[in-house]
């Protein structure tokens, strides 16, 4: 199974979490008289049209490369995460205009049982953006990374919304608002969060340098490559779930046209072979000068 597909089945499994819990935050916070698991649904029902959005972005970057996009179609994945960033921004207001209402209109305080539902959720967000994240790394989806962000920033909702309800139910009258008010403190944390994810999409887009630990296998792989005697230059960036690789390789003065081809095949082929995740190499031959 490709990474695509890896990444694929995993973006299945974050819609159907985020239906299930969004069905419940629903139904738990009209019962259960709380506007913060209302607000928490809110920014559930929110997941699951980034989520799906997630899943178009790469079901479209898995598309091989053609005439007209000769480096492949992953560049989709960061311009998806930017989407996805946005909804987490209309959510996030959403949450804090419903929660500024709701404090200023007296309402019943919520049901204490609410709190258990709230309990369960939190393990399963904080899980799910266990899973999900550690495939993202895995995998090098920026957009994969994105959506288990939602399920942290859900999980960050859920807790205000809990710490909220049970100042309500512990101090009793005249803290009804108080679930309201975590609700606004959790609208403020996802915005917050919504930079740790759109800042390395940016970075993929403008094609910033931010693999120093790659480059360095880079050129220590190289000199195992019989004629490579230095790397002179290395150039990574990364276009969906892979990365490309250029090359300034130092070779003998003294060899042919054809030796130093020859050379640059091998160690094209020998980095593909020897490091995960790698799209492409594009080699240039540099004759070796004493100084």
């Amino acid at each position: 199974m490709s990474n695509s597909d890896k990444a694929i089945r995993t973006t299945y499994f974050s819609i159907l979490t985020n239906f299930l819990l969004a069905l419940v935050k629903w139904l738990a916070g009209y019962f259960g008289h709380s506007h913060a698991l209302i607000a928490d649904a809110i920014e559930s029902t929110a997941d699951i049209f980034s989520s799906f959005l997630v899943l178009l972005g790469l079901k479209y970057s898995k598309r091989p490369a053609d005439q007209t996009h000769p480096y492949g179609h992953g560049r989709i994945e960061p311009l998806i995460t930017f989407i996805v960033v946005i909804f987490l921004i209309v959510s996030a207001f959403i949450i804090a205009k419903e929660s500024i209402h709701n404090i200023q209109t007296p309402h019943e305080a919520p049901k204490s049982w609410t709190l258990y539902v709230l309990g369960a959720i939190i393990i399963w967000k904080e899980i799910s953006f266990r899973v999900i994240m550690r495939r993202s790394k895995k995998l090098n989806s920026t957009s994969l990374k994105a959506d288990a962000w939602h399920h942290r920033s859900d999980a960050i909702t859920s807790v205000a919304a809990f710490i909220g309800i049970s100042v309500a139910l512990i101090f009793g009258e005249g803290y009804e608002s108080a679930d309201d008010w975590a609700a606004l403190l959790a609208s403020g944390l996802i915005i917050y969060n919504c930079y740790g994810i759109f800042r390395p999409a940016l970075a993929e887009i403008m094609d910033e340098n931010r693999y120093e630990e790659l480059e360095e296998e880079v050129r220590q792989h190289s000199l195992n490559v019989p004629g490579v005697a230095l790397i002179e230059k290395c150039y990574i960036r990364k276009i969906g779930m892979l990365f490309q690789i250029d090359l300034h390789a130092v070779v003998n003065p003294n060899l042919s046209v054809r030796e130093g081809h020859a050379i640059a095949h091998d160690l094209k082929d020998y980095l593909i072979a020897n490091l995960d995740n790698i799209g492409n190499v594009f080699v240039h031959i540099e004759p070796f000068e004493e100084n």
